[in-house]
């Protein structure tokens, strides 16, 4: 999995590219909460090249809305993959994230 970050004025965008599962989500946990921490309006994550995608992958995002909402940010997915959507239309969370295509 490669993440790469970019802040612009009030936002934190995190890109993410390859499989999210049990062995990458730490490491993707980690990136956004401190994304949410340094944005100071919201955090769009862009999973447009995101391949493979487990519960513990749903897990990191839905952790990551949790902390924006209580910090009054926006949590945004980008354009995700079909495998992205899948898990989230199968887990119903499909609703609960705030979704935008490129």
């Amino acid at each position: 999995m490669k993440i790469e970050t970019d802040k612009s004025a009030d936002e934190v965008l995190v890109t993410i590219e390859g499989d999210i599962d049990l062995y990458s989500s730490p490491e993707l946990r980690k990136v956004v909460l401190a994304a949410v921490k340094k944005a100071t309006a919201g955090v769009g994550v862009h999973l447009g090249a995101v391949s493979y995608m487990d519960s513990s992958g749903v897990a990191t995002l839905v952790e990551g809305l949790r902390s924006a909402k209580e910090n009054d940010k926006s949590f945004t997915l980008i354009a995700p993959s079909h495998a992205v959507t899948k898990v989230l239309d199968l887990a119903r969370l499909d609703s609960i994230f705030e979704v935008r295509s490129v």
